[in-house]
């Protein structure tokens, strides 16, 4: 069974998938294939470059992405820009890593992990689509804490993706992760217990 996972920003998504994997599901990480796409050498990197000019580069040729994000997250009309250029990359290399477990473990699941999954239209891929929710002001809280923000950064970044409360009506399963990590896992294993029976 293949199910996409996505969340808000700092809703917990990473400790969910880390979850679901100790439960046996096999992971494909959007985050991780994004850093994949824009490695030195790669074409992705090449066009960014292009795009956004040398300032987005460190001096060993890797993406700064602390330089490009200050770019991107204070225009859309960029940030767009960038994701017309990552987006594509990323949805081909994650379709490939899914065809490829599904060829070697044709019965486990499979969740792919993506943050922007409704905002990219993506859901009809997927048998399901799973959401990682916490409220808005628990969102807000982690995102200051964990990428040192202040309130009203935290609060536009959190802005850019869809609402939390959308995304958690348009579910068709919800993990909550606002209480304690023994909650939450607990809903996971429940959660496979029921994917398994299906």
């Amino acid at each position: 069974m293949l199910i996409g996972l996505t969340g808000g920003i700092a809703s917990g998504k990473s400790t969910v998938s880390a979850m679901l994997v100790k439960h046996g599901a096999l992971l494909v990480d959007a985050d991780q294939v994004a850093r994949d796409v824009v490695e030195p050498g790669q074409p992705a990197l090449l066009q960014i470059v292009d795009v956004f000019g040398q300032d987005v580069l460190n001096s060993d040729g890797s993406l700064n992405r602390k330089a490009l994000g200050a770019i991107v997250f204070s225009d859309s009309d960029k940030l767009k820009q960038l994701e017309g250029i990552t987006h594509p990359a990323i949805r081909a290399s994650m379709l490939q890593k899914i065809e490829q477990y599904k060829l070697l473990s044709p019965n486990a699941l499979i969740v792919a992990d993506i943050p922007l999954l409704y905002e990219t239209n993506q859901a009809h891929l997927y048998e399901g689509v799973l959401v990682v929710y916490v409220p808005e002001d628990v969102q807000v809280e982690r995102l200051m804490q964990r990428n040192e923000l202040t309130r009203e950064q935290a609060i536009e970044r959190i802005s850019l993706q869809m609402d939390i409360e959308e995304k958690k009506a348009r579910a068709d399963w919800v993990i909550d992760n606002s209480a304690s990590l023994e909650y939450t896992e607990q809903q996971v294993i429940q959660l496979i217990k029921r994917l398994g029976d299906q």
